[in-house]
Formats: structure tokens, C-alpha cells, sequence
């Protein structure tokens, strides 16, 4: 019987996310040895901007796609972006809402996306927008009627029938929460999302009626390179899609688009950024392992634990490092390093222990040396704010109470990080 019982507790563990090798003890943690973000390949120091950007930048980048997201393509030549619906009063008139589809290959019985975009009605110039993606559809992002239901372009429906990754009409303003449209509207910011299943089911066989099928010569019977991409790779590069379209709005700053995302999605706008240069700002909200959070720190989730969870995320050679992060050839300080010298925020919540937040301010901190190679300062803090209490300059940095989520808070946070950096007046 008390066999019994263990194993349900080890199977009721598994269902809620755990694992029973987890650390949450920081007495465990043994010293950082972090690589060094300014020591060249050769062994030479960087000096200075000019030699990071030219020199540094691309070898870190190179081996964060080698080692852990994986190559992704460059923009397809035929993309086209189409506009679906218009209401010039939506929101009880405060904003336009567009629902726009990009077609990754212009072909409407091919791949393609769509797009949800609110701009406020209250000025005529170009202004600001926040872009992310979305875990149940456009329609679940907010309880405003009208928004339609797209079905999806692969075969087998959205989702490949996995129930958490399908958009349905029950999942109608399910996520409205997570995103406070009103309150990005009321303070002159655009907003744009997409539904992530749009580019791949979140599952381990997922690709195979994804994008990354869809763009391959040999579709889902595609073998991929150890260096391939993963999936919050084809996630990072419908992100670049979707600037791509909003290039095309006139009613959009496309020099002042701020990508956010949470959780896994946290961890794909970092990638975004890293990889597009053409977003201004990033966010990160509670993007924990294989997004802000040190790989190294053994607390919370571990390499080990998300490549046996999630082994579709990241490309194939980042499982060698399961157990194993003292060798990766890169952590995650040098991935925010990466978003130098744009500005760059993380937040974490005070009961999100699985994301580790103290490794996500470690993160931020150890990025600072980039940041001033660009005259630019970084969190302006040593120590770990306590919660509530916002830091930073061009790396923001705050913990709220409360658990995984995505909070009013935090977007008062990312308004008024986006709103001082693009010298908004609120």
C-alpha cells in the first residue's frame, strides 16, 4: 500500500509540472561559473562596442543556435499580408481593430498566420505597439465580441487534436487576463497579437503540421540537423513575421514595436529579439529554464527537466547538456546580452519558484558589462530588489507577488519601461 501511495504521489507530481529531483534549496547551488559574454573565441577581451557588435555578437548568436534554439530560415519571398476585418470602433470606440493574415508563402491554401492588431483611435500619428503571441487564439484574448475564430491551415485541425493547444470557441476571451487592452489602448500603444498553434502545435510531433514542415522540401518526413530548429524557434520566427507586417501599417511606429511574451513564450520573445534586431524593446515575463533564468543555477526547473518535458522545444543538441549545463558554451546572461544595447526587461513572480526568479535577476545583472560597452545602464541595483519594487534602466528588472501569470502589474511595469524609452509623455 505504501508503494501505492508513493507512486500516485510521484504521478500527481509529474501532472502538476514537478519532478521530485527538484532544488529549491539555495544552500544546494554551488558557485557560478558563468562564461565570460566579453571573451572572445581566440581569448581575446573585447574592447569596445564597435568589436562587440562585429565580433562578439555574432559568435554568441551562432552558438546559442548551434548549442539551444537551433537555426531558423530567412523570410520567405512571397509573404503577403491580407487584410480580413476592419472595425474603426472597437472598444466602445477608443480603437481600430485590423485582423490581418500573413501568408508565409502568399499562396491562401498555404502556411500562414493571423494577426490581431488594436490601434487607438485617440491620435492620428504613428504610435508604439506591443507584439506577442498567444496560448488559445486571437478570440481568447479579449471578452470583445466580433473577433473571429480562424480555422487552422494544417491538416487535422489546430492542434493537431491536443486539447491545450486547440483555440476553440470555449476558450472565448479565456486569456483576456493576461492582456490589458484597454489599459495598453488608454496609454497611446498599439497591440498585436497571434495565436502560437498558428505556427506550430505544441507538441512533440507538432512540427510535422507546422511551419517547420510546411517550409521544408521534404515536409513531415523532414530529418533534422542537430542544429535544426526547435520549436520556440518557428515560434521566435512567426514573431519576425509579424513585424514584418506591421512594417506595412501606417498607423504603426514599426521602430518602436516591444515584443513580450510569457512563460515558454517568454522565453521565445527573448529569441525573437536575439535574432531580429528590429524590435526596439523586449520583455520577458516569468520565462524561467532555457529563457532569463541562469541554466547553471540548479534551482527549479533544470536542462534535464525541460528537454524530458518539452524535447520539441529546442533544437537536438541542447539535450547533450541535460545534467550537464557546466558545458554549454553559453547561459543565459549572454542571450540578454544579446538584445544590447536595446532595452530589455524581466519579471518574475514571488510563488514562480519553477522559473527560479533569482536566476532571472542574476541574468540581467551579469548582462551589465555589454550594456556599458554602449555607455548604458543596466539594473542600477546589486542586490535583488524586493517584490513590488520595479528596478533598472535599459535593463528593467521587477518580482511581483503572486504566481505564473501574466498581471495588471506587470503590464503597468512594461508601459511605463516602453512609454520612458520611446519618450512618450503620459
Amino acid at each position: 500500500m505504501k508503494k501505492l501511495i508513493a507512486l500516485s504521489l510521484l504521478a500527481a507530481s509529474a501532472t502538476l509540472g514537478q519532478t521530485p529531483d527538484v532544488n529549491y534549496d539555495e544552500s544546494k547551488i554551488g558557485p557560478l561559473n558563468l562564461p565570460d559574454p566579453l571573451l572572445l573565441s581566440n581569448g581575446r577581451r573585447v574592447a569596445d562596442a564597435r568589436e562587440w557588435t562585429t565580433l562578439r555578437r555574432p559568435e554568441i548568436l551562432r552558438l546559442f543556435q548551434t548549442h539551444v534554439y537551433g537555426k531558423s530560415p530567412a523570410r520567405p519571398r512571397g509573404i503577403k499580408c491580407t487584410l480580413l476585418s476592419e472595425d474603426k470602433a472597437a472598444l466602445d470606440g477608443k480603437a481600430t481593430r485590423k485582423e490581418i493574415r500573413i501568408l508565409f508563402t502568399g499562396k491562401k491554401d498555404g502556411p500562414f498566420m493571423d494577426l490581431l492588431l488594436y490601434i487607438p483611435n485617440q491620435t492620428r500619428d504613428k504610435v508604439p505597439a506591443f507584439l506577442g503571441l498567444n496560448f488559445q487564439g486571437n478570440h481568447a484574448v479579449t471578452t470583445e465580441p466580433g473577433i473571429r475564430l480562424s480555422q487552422a491551415w494544417f491538416r487535422g485541425g489546430r492542434g493537431d487534436g491536443v486539447t491545450n493547444n486547440r483555440a476553440t470557441e470555449a476558450s472565448r476571451g479565456a486569456e483576456a487576463s493576461r492582456w490589458a487592452v484597454r489599459k495598453i489602448i488608454d496609454s497611446g500603444f498599439a497591440l498585436a497579437t497571434a495565436y502560437y498553434g498558428d505556427l506550430e502545435p505544441d507538441h512533440p510531433q507538432g512540427w510535422k503540421n507546422g511551419i517547420r514542415a510546411a517550409l521544408s522540401r521534404d515536409g513531415a518526413q523532414t530529418q533534422f540537423k542537430p542544429d535544426d530548429w526547435g520549436a520556440i524557434s518557428a515560434w521566435a520566427w512567426g514573431l519576425s513575421r509579424a513585424l514584418d507586417c506591421l512594417e506595412k501599417e501606417k498607423r504603426i511606429d514599426a521602430r518602436k514595436v516591444a515584443v513580450m511574451g510569457h512563460s515558454r513564450l517568454g522565453k521565445t520573445a527573448l529569441w525573437a529579439g536575439a535574432t531580429d534586431e528590429r524590435f526596439a524593446i523586449i520583455i520577458s515575463n516569468d520565462s524561467g529554464e532555457g529563457g532569463a533564468a541562469l541554466a547553471r543555477r540548479n534551482f527549479g526547473e533544470t536542462t534535464a527537466i525541460i528537454n524530458r518535458s518539452f524535447p520539441h522545444w529546442f533544437c537536438d543538441n541542447f539535450k547533450q547538456y541535460a545534467g550537464k549545463e557546466n558545458l554549454l558554451p553559453v547561459d543565459q546572461h549572454m542571450l540578454l546580452a544579446l538584445m544590447a544595447p536595446r532595452p530589455v526587461y524581466v519579471a518574475s513572480a514571488e510563488e514562480d519558484k519553477w522559473a527560479d526568479p533569482k536566476g532571472e535577476f542574476l541574468a540581467a545583472k551579469h548582462a551589465e558589462p555589454v550594456y556599458r560597452l554602449f555607455a548604458r545602464a543596466g539594473l542600477c541595483v546589486e542586490d535583488m530588489p524586493p517584490v513590488n519594487t520595479p528596478v533598472g534602466d535599459f535593463i528593467g528588472y521587477h518580482i511581483r507577488t503572486g504566481k505564473h501569470d501574466v498581471t495588471d502589474y506587470d503590464w503597468e511595469q512594461y508601459i511605463k519601461f516602453a512609454a520612458r524609452h520611446f519618450r512618450l509623455s503620459h
